[in-house]
C-alpha cells in the first residue's frame, strides 16, 4: 500500500467522526471536504448564527512529501493526538501552525 492510501485509510475515519458530530446550535453544521487526490482534508463550520454568516476552517490536513501538515487544528483535543493513537508516527507528522523556526522545539517533523 502506498503512503497516500496508507494516509487516507487513517486519516478519513477519524476526521469523518469529528464532521458527524452535532452542533448544540441547528444553524451550525461541519462540513467535510476531501480533494481528489486526497492530499487536502478540511473540516469547516458553516451556517449562521443570528444575523452573522458562520465559515471557518476548523482542521486542516495536508499530505505533502509522505507527511501529514497539520495546518490548522482547532480540535479541543488537537488531531495530532488521534493520528498518533492510529499509529502515525511523530517524525511524519508537520505541525504546520508553528512557525518554521520554531518547529524544532516539538517532538514533531519539521518539515
Amino acid at each position: 500500500m502506498d503512503k497516500l492510501t496508507e494516509f487516507y485509510n487513517i486519516i478519513y475515519p477519524i476526521i469523518k467522526e469529528y464532521a458527524d458530530l452535532p452542533y448544540y446550535d441547528k444553524n451550525l453544521q461541519h462540513k467535510l471536504v476531501i480533494s481528489d487526490d486526497h492530499k487536502d482534508y478540511l473540516l469547516m463550520t458553516i451556517g449562521w448564527k443570528n444575523d452573522v454568516k458562520i465559515h471557518g476552517c476548523v482542521v486542516h490536513l495536508e499530505i505533502i512529501n509522505d507527511k501529514i501538515w497539520i495546518h490548522r487544528d482547532g480540535l479541543e483535543d488537537g488531531i495530532a493526538d488521534d493520528l498518533l493513537r492510529a499509529g502515525i508516527p511523530k517524525h511524519e507528522i508537520v505541525l504546520a501552525f508553528h512557525p518554521p523556526e520554531i518547529r524544532h522545539l516539538t517532538e514533531f517533523a519539521v518539515n
